[in-house]
């Protein structure tokens, strides 16, 4: 193999200098383009494809597949399809195995797994929910308002591509130190393009995350969830298939907006020094997507679609690559056809561009005409750029004039893959040996309830309010649970109340310490956050955040971290539907803890089973469902008293977390729990805070009990991030049959206090008997007060 020639750099404008000479003045004004031709004829012309994010030896080994130089539009659409975002070339070694640690009963509802734009799972009664959530990290650190917003509108587009209506949004947001003075600027940007983009399209927000450390400082993240309700009969797959079908393509005219998003912005770190690589965040429109919406249902009604495919990362690179790919055949397109906003793009900018709120279709001929009538009755600009060969081959023309022909799975199936160094991190021995358990926990009852008073008020435990009241999370009138409950729910059939609960979770603290125990950790919080709901955990999708996979030690960390989170899948029979990778997340040297973010959604039969999360009555029974452990490392108690990360994170028994979730469901369907929350982040402490202030019914609770049976002292009982716990409140008419019910499954159980409204002359309390009392009107004080002091004044709350 040849010395791939060197690289060249790029113009002022941002362009690499042999794109430059393509650029058309006006829409009728063409410069010589390089063709297929061309490149077969001048060899040794010097390309860009470092400045393009390919590596030499990439580079090379896509001139020994096409057995030439590749033309500029083929150097474009390969530097982003082989890109480490589109490619996942650095982790496909490792997502195997989520395909191939499956038991049958992982496939029972399984419709559509892992391969497609998102995953598909048949929850009954004719209906399939399908779900996925990604990553827009990078863009969101750049351009915080664009950045989030397009994040929303490109899983979305990747949920109507399946055929389904999305009809929910979750976000995953992990910001630096809340005091750093670069950290507003991210959060209010991050969070109002959240909100402006998720509000016009009319799609509740119903949960998600916020998290502070200062380890996200240069690198936040924003990872999107969307939901999608179908019919099985309407699934539609990006295969394209069957020769002489149309090529078509729809909805917002292409921009210069984008480009290099995926090859350069995404798969690349932060240098030191702050944003920079502002042309590669793309600009979104909601209207124009909510438009695209309902014209692309309408399309899967009169059955005008053959295929589709959405236009996100990559662009129409993506789409035509990935369709001809997925369906084994050709495609012919006539790229001059795309329509565009800006009429001085080159034929490698249209290929490469992410202008958002567009979607590609395969059209029968027949049903052409059918289809331009529903975009013109939508008012969706529309063009046709081509058909489907039976060749094998994508051919791209401009002006008639041939500047792609490769084979494309090439370009979207067969791209590098690598096996990257593997390194035990040099430090990790070290920070586990300082174990939280060394930390003094106190039995002053002054200090504990000051201890208690500083989790409620902490950043990463406080009132999310300030976040979650900018997003509308009533709209469309299905939204069963959302924020604060531990899941959110939707109702999807409103004669049988057939509906689905979805959460998220990850404690990067635990994945620091330990990445194969931190994401079963992270899978095991976020299955239990949907069984209290009373639904039941069905399938995942995760998004995994890293470090650069050039260093060998994050590879270390992301090998374990999938070998956790596929084994703690197949233990609870659970399959992972897709999701995705997300690597570079560093600044310098610096990675991000790992953070494999994992999301569960879980099936119920009928939403007004659904179990808050926190009590509602005064005279019920709490219980606590599990035992505590001295776990405090990885702690929000270790982090925020003592400033402390070392030691192991507490253990998971996911064989008692699968108990914990049938145990639940059998209490919703016998209607004997009238609320349940898990016990996570800040233990039995931040959880009876959240239960007693979620509707303002305080409670008298004793640990006397839990520090006999367990063997701990009173900060233990109260700081304990042990796994598998629930608190519930049972009705006393009910109290029999729920500890028999507990009984007769071998599930731990203490009866912890009870629920009173009245509290102790000054309203309602919360009592911790022997210890402290805290009336709810100082905890609320304390919890709302976090966010505001850091970013101004919470707006009210939506009404329902």
């Amino acid at each position: 193999m040849s010395t791939p020639p060197s690289p060249v750099g790029l113009t002022p404008s941002g362009i690499p200098h042999s794109l430059e000479f393509s650029r058309v003045t006006t829409p009728s004004q063409t410069a010589q383009a390089d063709t297929v031709d061309n490149a077969a004829a001048t060899p040794e012309k010097e390309q860009p494809y470092a400045a393009l994010g390919l590596k030499a030896d990439e580079y090379a080994k896509i001139r020994e597949i096409l057995g030439r130089r590749p033309t500029s539009g083929e150097l474009a659409m390969y530097s982003v399809m082989w890109s480490e975002h589109c490619s996942y070339k650095s982790s496909k070694i490792y997502l195997r195995k989520f395909g191939e640690k499956v038991s049958d009963e992982m496939k029972t509802r399984l419709m559509v797994g892992m391969g497609q734009n998102a995953g598909v799972v048949d929850i009954g009664e004719g209906w399939a929910v399908t779900f996925k959530v990604e990553s827009h990290n990078h863009p969101s650190y750049i351009e915080p308002f664009q950045g989030a917003a397009t994040g929303v509108g490109g899983i979305v587009r990747d949920i109507i591509s399946m055929g389904a209506r999305p009809v929910a949004i979750m976000d995953q947001l992990r910001f630096g130190d809340i005091d750093h003075p670069d950290t507003a600027r991210v959060v209010h940007g991050v969070v109002s393009g959240i909100s402006f983009y998720g509000n016009c399209l009319g799609l509740p927000n119903i949960g998600g995350e916020t998290v502070f450390d200062s380890v996200y400082q240069g690198n936040p993240l924003v990872n999107a969830l969307a939901v999608g309700v179908l019919r099985h009969e309407d699934l539609k797959l990006a295969n394209a298939t069957g020769a002489g079908n149309k090529v078509v393509l729809f909805g917002a005219r292409t921009g210069g907006d984008g480009i290099g998003g995926a090859s350069i912005l995404a798969s690349d770190t932060f240098a030191d020094g702050g944003p920079t690589k502002r042309p590669a965040v793309q600009v979104g429109d909601p209207f124009a997507e909510k438009v695209l919406i309902e014209c692309c249902l309408e399309l899967y009604k009169d059955e005008l679609v053959e295929a589709i495919q959405d236009l996100g990362a990559a662009g129409i690179s993506c789409a035509t690559s990935e369709l001809a790919a997925n369906g084994g055949s050709g495609m012919r397109v006539d790229l001059e056809n795309v329509l565009l906003r800006d009429p001085t793009l080159t034929p490698e900018e249209i290929l490469m561009s992410e202008s958002q709120e567009r979607m590609m279709a395969i059209v029968a001929p027949e049903k052409l005409d059918a289809f331009l009538a529903v975009v013109r009755k939508w008012d969706v600009e529309t063009s046709v750029l081509g058909e489907v060969t039976g060749d094998g081959r994508l051919q791209i023309f401009w002006h008639g004039e041939e500047i792609v022909n490769v084979d494309p799975s090439t370009v979207a199936v067969d791209g590098p893959v690598y096996e990257r160094p593997v390194a035990y991190p040099t430090w990790i021995d070290a920070l586990r040996e300082g174990s939280a358990s060394a930390l003094p926990r106190d039995v002053d009852p002054a200090v504990l309830r000051e201890q208690f008073t500083r989790l409620v008020a902490s950043p990463n435990l406080a009132d999310p309010s300030w976040v979650t009241n900018q997003y509308d999370y009533y709209v469309m009138g299905n939204t069963a649970l959302s924020f604060p409950d531990d899941a959110g729910m939707i109702r999807v059939d409103e004669h049988s109340g057939l509906g689905f609960a979805i959460a998220t979770d990850c404690n990067s603290r635990f994945c620091q310490l330990d990445p194969y125990e931190g994401a079963k950790l992270a899978l095991a919080e976020a299955y239990r956050n949907v069984a209290v709901t009373g639904a039941v955990p069905t399938a995942v999708t995760d998004c995994l955040n890293f470090g650069s996979p050039e260093n060998p030690e994050v590879m270390w960390q992301f090998s374990q971290a999938v070998d956790g989170l596929s084994d703690g899948c197949l233990e609870l029979g659970v399959p992972v539907t897709g999701g995705n990778v997300s690597f570079y997340n560093q600044t310098g040297d610096q990675p991000i803890f790992p953070t494999p973010v994992v999301g569960v959604l879980g099936i119920i039969d009928d939403v007004a089973r659904r179990i808050p999360s926190g009590w509602q009555d005064a005279g019920e029974n709490i219980y606590l469902l599990g035992v505590t452990s001295t776990e405090l490392s990885g702690s929000q108690w270790a982090g925020t008293i003592h400033g402390h990360l070392g030691g192991r994170p507490p253990a998971v028994d996911l064989g008692q977390e699968r108990k914990l979730a049938e145990l639940l469901h059998a209490g919703s369907q016998q209607s004997l729990i009238s609320s349940a929350h898990d016990l996570s982040s800040g233990g039995l402490a931040q959880s009876l805070a959240e239960a007693s202030m979620r509707f303002g019914v305080g409670a008298r609770v004793w640990l006397d009990e839990i520090i006999d049976r367990d063997g701990v002292d009173a900060a233990t009982a109260l700081f304990s991030e042990s796994t598998g716990r629930v608190i519930v409140s049972v009705p006393r008419e009910d109290d029999v049959k729920f500890r028999g019910l507990c009984e007769g499954r071998g599930y731990p159980v203490l009866r912890i206090g009870v629920t009173d409204a009245s509290g102790d002359g000054e309203g309602p309390a919360l009592e911790i008997q022997g210890l402290f009392t805290l009336p709810l009107a100082e905890l609320s004080a304390l919890s709302t007060a976090t966010l505001p002091a850091a970013f101004g004044a919470t707006v009210a709350e939506p009404v329902a």
